[in-house]
């Protein structure tokens, strides 16, 4: 069949917008999918019913076409369903192809806009964190960490976040070091704090790196074993008001749970 030959598009006809085409039956299916993913392990088919909002018979349609397509497979033993092999080689593959600073990049401007305020994005390095994305915000601080920077474990908030989440092997050699400048902290302070961002999710400085300013921290993780990402808001001293802080750090951690969620994390 020649491209003449071939039935016209619904969407290019006139009066249809192409934003509400779709396939009814592909967003349904997807719904049986997305309650095993959030079932966390195999589902029996009542389960996987009620989690997709269908009747059971009308689940089990899909389940058994989905099962014929490898994204769902079941157990022979047990009867439950769960995740196939054709939905881990996407998933795998989705992975490989994530470039997760890419992606968590594209949130920061968003964030910036929300709080008004700087933002910028670190990763762990050979020598400890390192600001590798920076956007500036509304209000001019007294200066600005430059891209590429490496960052204090102990005095910046970034640090803080990868001194509460990675491994003591990891994170020990660099601690060492610099529990032996002037003025550290304790060991039993750096305890302390570290607790405090495992309860809270976000550590808080003020002027540990830069003289008059706060800066708030918080991780975001990925579904593989890489090292989490830490997303900070930074914000003059004198904006820096318990009521600007509380409203931050929300907005802060909702957006992180959202970059985490993209990445796969669950």
């Amino acid at each position: 069949m020649t491209a003449s030959q071939l039935p016209p598009d619904p969407s290019d006809e006139p009066g249809t917008s192409p934003a509400r085409q779709g396939i009814q039956s592909v967003e349904l299916a997807m719904t049986v999918l997305q309650a095993l993913e959030q079932g966390l392990g195999p589902m029996t088919l009542s389960q996987i019913a009620v989690a997709s909002g269908m009747q059971p018979s009308k689940a089990h349609r899909y389940l058994v076409s989905l099962g014929r397509a490898g994204l769902v497979a079941q157990s022979a033993r047990s009867g439950r369903y769960d995740l196939g092999p054709a939905l881990r080689r996407l998933g795998i593959e989705a992975l490989r192809r994530m470039d997760e600073v890419s992606l968590v990049s594209e949130h920061l401007p968003a964030v910036r806009d929300r709080t008004g305020h700087a933002v910028n994005l670190a990763v762990w390095g050979d020598h400890g964190p390192v600001v590798v994305r920076w956007e500036y915000g509304s209000y001019a601080l007294p200066i600005t960490v430059r891209v590429g920077a490496t960052m204090s474990l102990l005095t910046s908030s970034i640090g803080q976040v990868y001194l509460a989440h990675l491994p003591k092997t990891l994170t020990g050699p660099l601690l060492r070091g610099q529990l032996r400048t002037p003025g550290a902290p304790s060991r039993d302070e750096v305890e302390g704090f570290t607790a405090e961002v495992l309860r809270t999710g976000v550590a808080v400085t003020s002027g540990g790196v830069v003289p008059g300013v706060v800066s708030v921290a918080a991780p975001v993780f990925s579904a593989a074993d890489s090292l989490p990402l830490v997303v900070a808001v930074v914000l003059p001293a004198q904006q820096a008001t318990d009521a600007e802080l509380t409203s931050v750090t929300a907005e802060l951690l909702s957006s992180a749970r959202l970059m985490s969620q993209e990445l796969g994390h669950s």
